[in-house]
């Protein structure tokens, strides 16, 4: 770690970096974090060898679903289509995923998913803003899968905690697994699995944490440097001072099926 660099310049640094996407390969050397054990975006392209009609809600760039699509190159799906709300992701995902033959839809997180009842053997989504049960199931066939990776409760709350303070358990508890089992099953989806963990993450310099709050948005929300540059530099002088900022992130897993419907 470069302590010779100061805090102004450091911030200018992660300020100049594009926000667009969900490339994270700014933060080798800046910052670290760890990995769930089932290995999202391979275990998708595993899934997406049996699926004729997949899609990938809230794609972000376009990557994760590339590197899954990439997986299963060898028997892609039939169809494949991507919703992502932010207009310069729906343009980098456009660009990026076209090449694989996927239609990028632009739509809102909370709005109905622009396709036809159960349309989709496979629905996909990794680190989703906020999942519309219903119509996820809407679009499932009966026997689809529902395959994402969720952001879980108190994600990165050290870092949330430190610009914002104590966060109350209404705030601190959302995204509760357990709660979004409830939701899932009420929209009529079985739960297969339902995995969750709790992952350490390391911030080694400011611009590292001042792009990161940039890029996932929802962390402290409305962030800016001006409102809060009394936290950033004192996190910048923790860090010169004790080494890397340490915060936890924490991850679910959702493998979840449309059941066939009963026979009368």
């Amino acid at each position: 770690m470069d302590n010779s660099r100061s805090f102004e310049d450091l911030v200018a640094e992660g300020l100049a970096v594009p926000t667009e996407g969900w490339d994270f390969s700014w933060f080798e050397g800046r910052a670290t974090e760890a990995r769930p054990s089932w290995g999202y975006a391979r275990t998708a392209g595993d899934r997406l060898t049996w699926a004729n009609t997949v899609l990938d809600v809230q794609t972000g760039g376009g990557e994760v679903f590339d590197f899954a699509l990439s997986r299963a190159a060898a028997q892609p799906p039939m169809l494949a289509a991507a919703t992502e709300g932010w207009p310069p992701n729906v343009a980098k995902a456009t660009a990026l995923l076209r090449s694989r033959g996927v239609v990028v839809v632009a739509a809102a997180e909370d709005a109905p998913l622009p396709f036809a009842d159960a349309a989709f053997d496979l629905v996909l989504s990794r680190h989703p803003v906020r999942s519309n049960w219903p119509e996820i199931a809407r679009v499932l066939r009966p026997g689809g899968t529902y395959f994402a990776q969720h952001v879980g409760p108190r994600s990165a709350v050290e870092l949330v905690e430190h610009f914002l303070g104590p966060q109350p358990e209404g705030v601190s508890g959302a995204r509760d697994p357990e709660r979004e089992r409830a939701e899932a099953e009420a929209a009529g989806l079985e739960i297969v699995n339902l995995p969750a963990e709790r992952l350490r993450m390391e911030f080694y310099d400011i611009a590292a944490v001042v792009h990161f709050l940039r890029k996932v948005i929802w962390m402290v929300p409305d962030f800016t440097v001006e409102a809060y540059e009394p936290q950033l530099r004192a996190l910048h002088e923790q860090i010169e001072a004790t080494g890397p900022f340490v915060t936890h992130s924490t991850r679910h897993l959702f493998d979840a099926r449309k059941p066939h419907a009963r026979r009368a």
